[in-house]
């Protein structure tokens, strides 16, 4: 029995900004945008193609992102979301509080303080 061909779904370029690691999407005007809304969609694989290809020049001649990939999503009117629950997450941000003070939040840790003091 042979496996029926996958269906393409529709896709959009994302990204990591290289100057500061955000999730990024390649929007129709060619810059990338933390909105998923702004995206290009490729409704086909040659459009997905073609879509890649510019989003990979963007990381290896311009370096302005870096690990591009095309992720499917689901399409609702205007509204555009990730396909995938890991996509998902990863364009909505963490999942947990961040600290806002601290080391973990880029201030510096507190002087170590003499015993007794």
């Amino acid at each position: 029995m042979s496996k029926r061909p996958k269906t393409f779904h529709p896709v959009v370029a994302t990204a990591n900004d290289l100057s500061t690691g955000t999730v990024v999407f390649r929007g129709r005007d060619g810059a990338w945008s933390r909105d998923i809304a702004d995206a290009e969609i490729a409704a086909t694989p040659d459009q997905a193609e073609a879509l890649l290809a510019r989003a990979r020049t963007d990381q290896d001649a311009r370096h302005l992102v870096v690990d591009v990939a095309a992720i499917e999503v689901v399409r609702d009117g205007a509204f555009v979301r990730p396909a995938a629950l890991r996509e998902l997450i990863r364009t909505s941000g963490p999942t947990i509080v961040l600290p806002t003070d601290g080391p973990q939040a880029g201030a510096p840790a507190a002087a170590p303080r003499a015993p007794g003091a």
